[in-house]
């Protein structure tokens, strides 16, 4: 005889296998701290690669006028700015990375207990079907 809850329960379940596991179980395995450092950290290194991109096409397409009325006290404002406004966006980036990624963490591990939790039902509803 066929119980309906067991197959809701097997479908939800392939449900969730066939799309999150990997990812769940792949993020489920680190620490919070550790998860959330690493990729804080990866989005440091391309916050600074696209800054620095950013930075470098904007003085190319603007080396004219820069270089028009250059002195040294411009140059040294034009260089403060470029250092605040990088540490202030990165500031901003590090903050938000890490409660996306701590959240993130979140999410996966409870996802990963309620898949284990769904497996210990089924375990128990197929021990009392055999009896």
């Amino acid at each position: 005889m066929l119980d309906k809850k067991r197959i809701r329960l097997m479908t939800k379940m392939a449900i969730y296998e066939k799309n999150n596991i990997n990812e769940d179980l792949k993020i489920s395995s680190y620490y919070k701290k550790d998860y959330s450092s690493l990729n804080t950290l990866i989005t440091v290194l391309w916050i600074t690669i696209g800054y620095g991109i950013a930075a470098a096409l904007y003085a190319v397409c603007n080396l004219e006028k820069i270089l028009a009325e250059l002195t040294i006290s411009k140059l040294i404002f034009l260089g403060g700015v470029a250092v605040g406004g990088y540490l202030v966006l990165l500031i901003i980036y590090v903050i938000c990375a890490g409660s996306f990624y701590k959240a993130r963490h979140n999410k996966a591990k409870q996802r990963v207990k309620k898949y284990y939790r769904d497996l210990a039902r089924l375990e128990k509803m197929e021990t009392k079907e055999k009896e």
